[in-house]
């Protein structure tokens, strides 16, 4: 009896401890949004409320164009600010101060993940994970009337390309220093610069991901042929665009803004999540040690594939996770290789080994 009494109470602590961290830490799937500044005139009609609903939709829109392509962007702008509201799950005032008769207010938002996939995945648009990287790039100019290039700080693409960074951008990009060495190489390989590879150049750089764009200029167009490479692909994109002027700012600000949502769109693509995919994954886990399997449940909450996981079951040995991803199950077993969690998948519920 004593014997029946003990075990009943380890498995009621374990509960407990299973159901408190599992509801705290790894229910609250989020997508946390800070420093979204407003400011609004402090006049006779001033409503603070206003002002929090502006920065709710601008929190919004920041996280979906992190999450969705260009193309996509017209299907999400009409949406209404209670939508919006009803995706919210905390927000927060990080700091507030009136000068000289303006409001300003740091907000800092909180979206439900499944809320939001929900509601893209009624619109037909498959997001992407929400991954940051950098890239080192290479414009290059080749005017084709003079067949002669354009390199460094004669470049305007080189001059202005980082001078306008998007909050909501995937890549961060690196230009390379200005070389004499590089540019000779360049200029020596000119004639048949579309099939050199410029690993002398890129090398030098320590980075797997980096992007070789030939700007090819002529009196009616300008095509750009861009080598994108990363640590798994290699990709070769062509864009054409026509009346811009390149010494012009505002032609010149179009072409950079084009020219990068072009390579966010194709980074997404690559890191795109089909949430109609929910592959139902059981894994045991030992519970001698709850850290481990707590510490298991917040790499779960970090992968963005992951739609939703929750304790299935437990005994006296092990604690049953169901996990719902949204892709294949070698992409779910290299992910958790890659975060140092070897699975044996021979039995139809998988172990952590």
């Amino acid at each position: 009896m004593h014997y029946i009494r003990s075990l009943y109470i380890f498995f009621s602590i374990l509960a407990l401890i299973i159901f408190f961290f599992s509801t705290k830490e790894v229910k609250a799937k989020s997508f946390e949004i800070n420093n979204i500044e407003i400011s609004l005139p402090f006049e006779n009609n001033f409503d603070k409320n206003n002002v929090i609903d502006s920065g709710f939709k601008k929190a919004f829109f920041e996280l979906i164009y992190s999450l969705t392509k260009s193309s996509d962007y017209n299907k999400i702008r009409s949406i209404q600010l209670n939508e919006i509201k009803s995706m919210i799950e905390t927000f927060s005032i990080q700091e507030e101060k009136f000068i000289d008769q303006m409001y300003y207010v740091n907000l800092g938002v909180s979206f439900n993940k499944k809320k939001i996939f929900s509601y893209l995945e009624k619109k037909n648009i498959f997001p992407s994970q929400i991954i940051k990287e950098k890239f080192l790039f290479i414009p290059i100019i080749i005017d084709e009337n003079i067949n002669d290039l354009i390199i460094f700080s004669n470049n305007p693409i080189y001059n202005k390309w980082n001078n306008d960074k998007s909050r909501f951008a995937l890549i961060n990009y690196l230009l390379p220093t200005e070389d004499l060495e590089d540019f000779n190489l360049i200029k020596k390989n000119l004639d048949n610069i579309e099939n050199y590879d410029f690993s002398e150049i890129t090398r030098k750089y320590f980075l797997d991901n980096y992007i070789i764009s030939l700007i090819f200029k002529s009196e009616k167009e300008i095509r750009v042929l861009s080598k994108i490479y990363n640590k798994k692909n290699k990709i070769i994109k062509n864009d054409t665009f026509q009346n811009i002027d390149l010494t012009k700012e505002k032609d010149l600000s179009i072409f950079i803004k084009d020219l990068k949502n072009s390579f966010e769109d194709n980074w997404k693509n690559l890191n795109e999540i089909n949430t109609a995919i929910k592959l139902p994954i059981v894994i045991k886990f030992k519970n001698s040690d709850i850290k481990k399997s707590i510490q298991f449940e917040l790499v779960l909450n970090d992968i963005e594939l992951v739609n939703d996981f929750f304790v299935k079951r437990f005994n006296k040995e092990f604690i049953f996770y169901e996990i719902l991803f949204n892709g294949t199950v070698q992409n779910f077993i290299n992910i958790m290789q890659n975060k140092n969690y070897k699975i044996n998948t021979q039995k139809k519920v998988w172990t952590i080994e």
